[in-house]
C-alpha cells in the first residue's frame, strides 16, 4: 500500500510539472523556442539610395529575393538584390524605414531569408552587374555604374557608413577588432586610416566621421576603392 501511495504522489507531481511547463510556453516565457536561420550574420545598414525597396549584396545575385527582419520590433521587408555591395544585405532608404526603430540607423538584431523559388546558392556567383535590361545598384537604372574589382585590396565592392557619433573608425565581418585599415576613394584619391572597433556585416563598414573623411558631396557610397591592412 505504500508503495503504490508513493506512486501516486510521484505521477502526481509529475503531472502538476508538466502542467506548469505548458502554462509557461502558453505565456510566453518559456525557453527554448525554435529561432529562424539567418542567410547573413551580423548588423544590417543601409546605403541611402533612392527608389522602391531593394537591396545589394556581395552573396546573392541580382534577382535574389530576402525578407529581413528587424528582431527589436518584428517589423520585415521583402526586398529584391539589384546589384553588388560590400555587404551580405545592404538595404535601401525605403526598405530600412521599414525596419528600423526610428532614430537607429543599425540593425543589430536580425534575421535573413531566402524567399522565393529562386534556388542559387549565396557565395556560388558574384552578382551580376552592367547587363541590359537589369535593374542595378540604383533602383530604376538598367546599368549603372560598378564598382570596378581592385587587385590587392582586402575588401571589394562598395563602401558605405554607420551613423556613430565617436572618432573615425570602422566594423568589419572578417577583421579582428584592433585592426588597422586604410580605406581609399578612388575616384578622389583621399584617404581613412582606421581602427576595427567592432564586427558588422560588411568587408568594411565605415562610420560618419570616417565617411566624411573619403566621401565625395552628397554620396553615401564610395564605389571605387582601395582597403589595405596596416601591420
Amino acid at each position: 500500500m505504500k508503495l503504490r501511495r508513493k506512486h501516486v504522489l510521484a505521477a502526481g507531481v509529475a503531472a502538476v510539472a508538466a502542467a506548469t511547463v505548458a502554462v509557461g510556453t502558453g505565456l510566453g516565457f518559456a525557453q527554448g523556442a525554435p529561432t529562424r536561420q539567418s542567410v547573413c550574420s551580423g548588423s544590417i545598414t543601409f546605403s541611402a539610395e533612392p527608389g522602391a525597396p531593394a537591396a545589394t549584396s556581395n552573396q546573392f545575385p541580382v534577382g535574389t529575393r530576402l525578407r529581413v527582419t528587424n528582431l527589436d520590433n518584428d517589423r520585415s521587408a521583402e526586398v529584391t538584390v539589384v546589384g553588388p555591395s560590400g555587404s551580405c544585405v545592404l538595404l535601401n532608404t525605403a526598405a530600412m524605414e521599414l525596419v528600423r526603430e526610428t532614430g537607429k540607423n543599425v540593425i543589430r538584431r536580425n534575421v535573413v531569408e531566402r524567399i522565393g523559388d529562386d534556388t542559387t546558392q549565396p557565395g556560388v556567383g558574384q552578382p551580376s552587374v552592367g547587363q541590359p535590361g537589369v535593374v542595378g545598384d540604383r533602383p530604376g537604372s538598367a546599368s549603372p555604374p560598378a564598382a570596378r574589382p581592385v587587385p590587392g585590396s582586402a575588401c571589394q565592392g562598395a563602401i558605405t557608413f554607420f551613423e556613430e557619433s565617436a572618432e573615425p573608425a570602422a566594423t568589419s565581418d572578417r577583421f579582428p577588432v584592433g585592426t588597422r585599415l586604410r580605406v581609399t576613394n578612388l575616384d578622389n584619391g583621399k584617404a581613412t586610416t582606421v581602427t576595427v572597433t567592432g564586427p558588422s556585416g560588411s568587408c568594411v563598414l565605415l562610420n560618419s566621421a570616417a565617411m566624411e573623411q573619403i566621401r565625395e558631396p552628397g554620396r553615401s557610397l564610395v564605389r571605387n576603392n582601395a582597403v589595405e591592412v596596416l601591420r
